[in-house]
């Protein structure tokens, strides 16, 4: 069996082997086989099939029976997929746990946060990195300038920014008038938003103490462009920050809010003008001196029968204007 150049570099990034693939492929080719089988299908050397074989039953890929000979199944690629997942999150966890125990207090102890840096930060997995640093960090207060080419790095921020409005961080967005509406709605749920036309530099700011400034796009390692942003805790870049941010906040419109109009069902419309006609009566009668001896008002509804000149329009049809019968034609 043969796969995509795409899939079996997919598979290899998960960390399977040559090897491991090959097996699990012909696995999937033929079903349940012995070590033997399954080596001259895969063309595996046979002293290498037992260490491949266990290898793929750790990750997850495959199992076995006891019988003899032993056979070998594939398991589905979405099972072994998401047990892949599950054991490298736990690996991450625990890591995670070590690390932070141990190295926290030695950069703490080493001052190296008391000083004001600027950094740059190139890349969209770094700025995103670093944007998320500042989010999570903030207790207070965060600003947040969102031009139209920055959506994307949005999206992914949006269960925090759930999280800090529910905990009562006031939250203030100004965005691009560039953007989507669905977009908007999504984050005036979670945000005071405004728009602005021409917003073409971002940043965040939190509680006036982080900020990171998107500068565009630059010229990277390999030759290609990529986005620059520089992130600092200098207090007086943040404050400067926040100064043009307030500027630009009370320059710009605030978001309309959408005012819901109120419908009657169908059913119901029909029956009040069928009450209507019935009683000769309508809400806009106080206006009759208007309709100048016509037998229906503005909304289609008739006027009361004795106020109605011989000759004209009784019932109408469906709008106003349209041949209806006349009244000494009625039944």
């Amino acid at each position: 069996m043969s796969i995509s150049d795409r899939s079996r570099k997919a598979m290899e990034n998960l960390g399977l082997t040559s090897y491991e693939i090959r097996v699990y492929l012909s696995l999937l080719d033929s079903g349940a086989m012995t070590a033997a089988d399954i080596s001259k299908k895969s063309g595996v050397p046979y002293s290498k099939i037992y260490e491949v074989l266990n290898s793929l039953e750790e990750k997850g890929w495959l199992e076995s029976d006891s019988s003899r000979p032993q056979k070998f199944f594939p398991k589905s690629p979405s099972s072994a997929l998401e047990a892949m997942r599950m054991r490298h999150e736990n690996n991450f966890r625990e890591s995670q746990s070590t690390i932070v125990n141990e190295l926290m207090p030695m950069y703490t102890k080493s001052g190296m946060k008391e000083r004001p840096e600027i950094w740059v930060a190139r890349g969209v997995f770094n700025i995103v990195a670093k944007v998320n640093e500042i989010v999570q960090n903030a207790r207070q207060e965060l600003l947040v300038a969102l031009p139209f080419v920055a959506v994307d790095v949005a999206k992914p921020l949006q269960p925090v920014l759930r999280t800090l409005h529910d905990k009562g961080v006031k939250i203030h967005i100004l965005a691009s008038a560039k953007i989507t509406p669905e977009t908007i709605k999504a984050l005036s749920r979670v945000a005071e938003v405004r728009l602005k036309d021409g917003l073409f530099g971002g940043g965040v700011i939190g509680d006036g103490k982080q900020v990171v400034l998107l500068l565009g796009e630059g010229t990277g390692d390999g030759g290609s462009f990529e986005p620059i942003a520089i992130w600092a805790d200098h207090a007086g870049l943040a404050g400067f920050a926040k100064g043009y941010f307030q500027y630009l906040w009370e320059d710009s419109a605030e978001k309309k809010k959408s005012k819901k109009r109120r419908y009657m069902r169908r059913d119901k419309v029909n029956r009040v003008w069928r009450e209507q006609i019935a009683r000769g009566d309508c809400r806009c009668k106080e206006k009759a001196n208007r309709l100048r001896g016509r037998a229906f008002c503005r909304h289609g509804r008739v006027r009361a029968r004795r106020d109605v000149p011989e000759g004209h329009m009784v019932h109408p049809r469906k709008r106003r204007g349209s041949q209806g019968k006349l009244d000494s034609q009625a039944p």
